[in-house]
This record gives C-alpha cells, sequence and structure tokens, in this order.
C-alpha cells in the first residue's frame, strides 16, 4: 500500500488537545534543550575537576576518579537511567523512595543527573589526556616560580589543556545534546518521545521524524558554528590547529 503523505499535518490540532503538531514537536525541543544544558553544566565542571584529580601525584584520589570514570562510562547510559529511575526509589528507606516517586517531573531531574555524571566521566578522560599531553617543563616551570600544585594546574596546565582538547569537548557536547533521547525510555517527552508520540497520533511517521530530524540538525548546527568560533579564538600557536574552513570536526 502507498504510503499517504501529509505536510499539512504540522499546522493541524494534535490529537492530544495541547495545540497543534508543530507546537508539540517544539515543546520537546525545549525539553532536550533544557536537559541537554542542564546536564551538560554538571558535566563539564564535575569532568574537569575529576580530570584534574586524575593526573595528581596523589595515589588515592586518583584512584577514585578513575574509578569513577570507568564505572560511568562503560554502564550504558539508559542502564544508568534506569538503574536511578527505576531502582533506587526500591532500594531506599520507604519515606525516601516514596519522596523520590512523588517528585514533580521526576523523569527530567533523573534525566539530567543520569547525563551529567554519564558525560562527566567522558569528560574527565579528555581533560586528563589534555593535561597529560603537555610538556613536562610546564608543570615544572610553575613549580620553579613558587606556585602550589593547585596553582599550577589552575594558571597553567588546565587553561592550555581546555585550548587543546576543546574540540573534543565540542564533540562531547553534541553528543550530550543528541543523548537526551534516551530519556524518552523513563518518560520525559522531549523531543524524539514528541515526534513518536505525534506517529502514533496521525500515522504520520515519516513527517514526524524528518521534522524532529530537521530540528536535531538546527540545534547541532548551531552548537557546532559556535564551538568552531570558540577553538579559533583561543587556539594555541604550534599546539592547536583550528580549521581555516570554521568547522569544529
Amino acid at each position: 500500500m502507498d504510503y499517504a503523505w501529509n505536510w499539512a499535518i504540522f499546522p493541524a490540532p494534535s490529537a492530544d488537545g495541547t495545540g497543534s503538531y508543530l507546537s508539540l514537536l517544539l515543546s520537546g525541543l525545549g525539553w532536550t534543550l533544557a536537559t541537554a544544558a542542564l546536564s551538560w553544566g554538571l558535566a563539564l565542571p564535575l569532568g574537569m575537576l575529576l580530570g584534574i584529580l586524575r593526573t595528581l601525584p596523589q595515589r588515592g584520589p586518583r584512584l577514585a576518579c578513575d574509578a569513577y570514570a570507568e564505572l560511568f562510562r562503560n554502564i550504558p547510559l539508559i542502564v544508568q537511567m534506569f538503574l536511578w529511575y527505576v531502582v533506587l526509589p526500591e532500594l531506599l528507606p520507604e519515606p525516601a523512595g516514596t519522596w523520590l516517586k512523588r517528585l514533580p517531573n521526576a523523569a527530567f531531574a533523573t534525566a539530567v543527573l543520569s547525563l551529567g555524571r554519564y558525560t562527566a566521566a567522558r569528560v574527565s578522560e579528555q581533560v586528563r589526556a589534555g593535561i597529560e599531553s603537555l610538556p613536562r617543563g610546564q608543570r615544572q616551570a610553575g613549580i620553579a616560580l613558587g606556585l602550589s600544585p593547585a596553582q599550577v594546574h589552575a594558571s597553567v596546565l588546565l587553561p592550555n589543556a581546555l585550548r587543546i582538547v576543546l574540540p573534543a569537548l565540542a564533540s562531547e557536547f553534541l553528543n550530550n545534546t543528541k543523548n537526551t533521547s534516551v530519556a524518552m525510555t523513563i518518560g520525559l517527552m522531549e523531543l524524539t518521545a514528541r515526534a513518536r508520540s505525534m506517529q502514533e497520533y496521525s500515522f504520520q511517521v515519516f513527517e514526524a521524524f524528518a521534522a524532529a530530524t530537521l530540528l536535531y540538525l538546527a540545534v547541532n548546527a548551531v552548537d557546532v558554528r559556535a564551538m568552531a568560533l570558540a577553538e579559533r579564538r583561543l587556539a594555541l600557536p604550534g599546539l592547536s590547529r583550528p580549521r581555516g574552513d570554521g568547522h569544529a570536526f
């Protein structure tokens, strides 16, 4: 049977009575952007801290942070979301578990925290690699100037390392945005979930997911451009090689 294309479906009222199908998708886009922004706001500082601690000479903090990175990087994100959303409330004492289950927007909070912790582990690996790629003379020069280890990391190593790994962090930011789609499995009505809902209401599967694809492409195109400009402005001569065409990857 031939598929009945209907690109005029978007301004039509949605079956759930909340507006048009276009507004349905835009609502999902809003949840996607909120989840991506908040989870990245958690992942970046936490990942930087973990990455720094993984380069310290002290064995205890280094092993603890290595264990965190390996644990969260090697468990699939969808499993982590189910563990935090479904399993954790059942393991806690009953009052605490009941409180978690009754939180407003519990799926959103779980998605932000799960994605943030998962992405932080990946960011820590990039920051660690960036710091360890620097010439050893930079650390030694900072110590020779009388800087403390914390000051050496904050004023010498980390600024240079972040400039080197900026393309990798830009790619991780894009992955973080796309990984928000996993949250549909715990009930968050983000963009992919809204496209699926539109498809189920209208049976226009190609139109629904084509629109979702275009919205993802538009968001990520803005991200790519912004990161490419940042890479060009922050490039270190001899260490970073931003591309001349303005693309980050």
